[in-house]
């Protein structure tokens, strides 16, 4: 569903969690305290794919400024593992450095 107020903003797709393990966060996260690398299932990340800390103090600033956007979610959870891996590539610090978000 689209965010009228928004730009290509959308509501978070129901079972996806995509953005809880394509990119690297390089803060602390609640049972992560060396952040999160790319590729690896958030510790918050539930079963159903949602997040146990959502709308929490603890959520990392990371991920509470991380926009649902058609550009970065896709179609379908498939395609946004694919579209935000090919972000975590595009943000790397450098050749062979770890990007962080």
């Amino acid at each position: 569903m689209i965010d009228p107020c928004t730009p290509g903003a959308m509501t978070c797709r129901v079972g996806c969690g995509a953005c809880c393990i394509a990119p690297s966060i390089s803060s602390p996260v609640p049972g992560m305290p060396q952040g999160k690398p790319a590729g690896a299932r958030c510790a918050q990340l539930l079963p159903d794919r949602t997040c146990a800390i959502y709308g929490s103090p603890e959520r990392p600033s990371a991920c509470a400024s991380f926009p649902a956007m058609a550009e970065h979610c896709g179609k379908n959870r498939g395609e946004a593992l694919r579209l935000l891996e090919a972000l975590e590539q595009l943000t790397r610090t450098g050749p062979g450095g770890e990007g962080r978000l």
